[in-house]
């Protein structure tokens, strides 16, 4: 480390400035695969972080969510097997529910604790950092100059404007949900993205009286109307969903039972997809409408980054998080590029990577194909390019089909509710995209993903075995599909069934 005195207050009064080769600000995922990896390089380093140092996925994101879905799935096929012929009488433990989640969430997020911790304390900043108009970083009393600066401040829920005002206590986010201590009697959720939906239906089959609000009749941002349809269809069996709504008003007034914890009682005051009136009152409203960065809080704007209207950086280069030729990156949520984990951790270690001073024989990682999976049941994927990219694109496609309906082994473990979608290319025999929703998509989508990233054609994965009964054959039902329709015009295209 060294120290300079680089510059003198208006007082008189010498600043000391800390001179270092890297900053890296935020300590989220992106920003600690960044450190990690710059540190191979150098150690005249630091991160500066606001908050906890833990992550957002292992502290109020994709871990807790899990857990409280494994605990909601455990209840829902223990109370939805009289198919099967089995009978049983649940008791849900909100309590321990909770406790569960929170217990093992800790766990989850101690792991990232621990590698903080046997991290240099000189290293290591504790607050927010403010980038002033000569571009250095000011953090508590510090003044931090940086050759090269990595920004990775991830992001916070959007919530509506006047909505924390009006609701109160009454209002949750994804980053306050899990930590309440039992579960409630009601719960309106806004949003029916991924995060709005599994919570959801997590909290409805754990007993809560959950209703979902979404302003369009789309769920989990599918691009595919037919997908689209389909998901709504097997949703809507267990789900209560007010899709093409709009939220006039909301607010809390005095509850009834005085006597209770919750004095209060949250409404919402809105028009259905047929413009009528409507008026809901449970005990807290869950808003899940997206996350947004928060970069321009930051000062970036004094390091020459400019930002458009929804606070993404102009100039980026997703490979590395760089800004045009400025010694800056952006990374992670922070870009609002793809706010995916393995999108974010990618991106840490390629900046990482990047910041070295001698990086010509860094590995930067190449950006991945898009990927999403929304773990409801049935799970929501999508893959590669999204129909209405391929139709700008002006590619020549087919589309190959499998029902999951019928199909034998989805039939056979009661979960046959779902649509599969491939889209291929007709010049190449690749596989441009994908869409569905249905049961095991997860791993149908990272067979796919590994298909796109490795150029693949379509003969190449159904030259290989698909074992049988299992779901994965409704793949492989799909991929003939597209391989039948190569040579046969979109207008003439009829889906194949699955064989058993």
């Amino acid at each position: 480390m060294t120290t300079t005195l680089d510059s003198v207050s208006e007082n008189g009064l010498a600043n000391r400035i800390r001179h270092v080769d890297v900053a890296i600000i935020g300590a989220g995922t992106a920003g600690q695969n960044a450190f990690r990896q710059a540190k191979k390089a150098t150690d005249n380093i630091v991160i500066i972080n606001d908050g906890f140092w833990t992550t957002t996925c292992a502290t109020i994101g994709c871990m807790p969510s899990k857990l409280l879905i494994a605990a909601a799935n455990r209840a829902h096929e223990a109370k939805d097997s009289k198919a099967f012929g089995i009978h049983s009488e649940v008791k849900i433990d909100g309590q321990q529910v909770m406790a569960r989640v929170q217990s093992e969430r800790n766990r989850f997020a101690g792991f990232v604790e621990q590698q903080v911790e046997s991290w240099s304390e000189n290293q290591k900043i504790s607050g927010r950092a403010y980038i002033n108009n000569e571009g250095i970083i000011e953090v508590n009393n510090e003044h931090i100059k940086a050759d090269k600066i990595i920004i990775a401040t991830g992001s916070t829920p959007f919530i509506p404007e006047g909505w924390t005002e009006e609701l109160g206590d009454r209002l949750l986010t994804s980053d306050t949900v899990f930590e309440l201590n039992d579960l409630p009697q009601s719960m309106a959720v806004i949003g029916a993205g991924s995060i709005g939906l599994e919570l959801a239906q997590a909290f409805t089959r754990l007993g809560v009286a959950v209703t979902l609000f979404n302003r369009n009749n789309r769920v989990a941002g599918l691009k595919d109307d037919a997908i689209n349809e389909k998901a709504v269809a097997c949703l809507s069996s267990e789900l209560t969903m007010q899709l093409n709504s709009k939220i006039e008003e909301v607010g809390e007034y005095a509850s009834d039972d005085q006597s209770s914890e919750k004095a209060t009682t949250a409404f919402l005051n809105y028009t259905d997809s047929d413009g009528h009136a409507h008026k809901w009152q449970g005990e807290y409203v869950l808003v899940a409408t997206g996350r947004r960065n928060t970069i321009d809080q930051l000062g970036i704007e004094n390091l020459g980054v400019t930002l458009d209207e929804k606070n993404r950086p102009q100039n980026l280069d997703i490979n590395t998080g760089q800004i045009g030729d400025l010694e800056v990156y952006i990374i992670g949520d922070a870009n609002a590029h793809i706010p995916l984990l393995h999108v974010a951790s990618d991106e840490g270690f390629s900046a990482g990577s990047s910041v070295c001073t001698n990086n010509t024989d860094a590995y930067i990682r190449s950006p991945a194909i898009p990927l999403s999976i929304v773990f409801c049941e049935p799970q929501i994927i999508n893959v590669g390019m999204t129909r209405p990219e391929i139709e700008a694109s002006e590619r020549e496609y087919v589309i190959g089909k499998v029902s999951f309906d019928n199909q034998g082994r989805s039939r056979v473990m009661g979960v046959n509710c779902g649509l599969l979608h491939i889209y291929g290319c007709k010049q190449t025999d690749k596989i441009l995209g994908a869409s569905m929703v249905g049961p095991d998509a997860e791993y149908i989508a990272h067979i796919l993903a590994v298909a796109i990233t490795n150029d693949l054609s379509i003969k190449q994965l159904l030259d290989t075995p698909f074992y049988h009964p299992t779901i994965l054959e409704g793949l492989r039902t799909a991929l003939r599909d597209v391989q039948a329709q190569m040579s046969i015009p979109y207008q003439d295209q009829k889906p194949i069934q699955d064989g058993f």
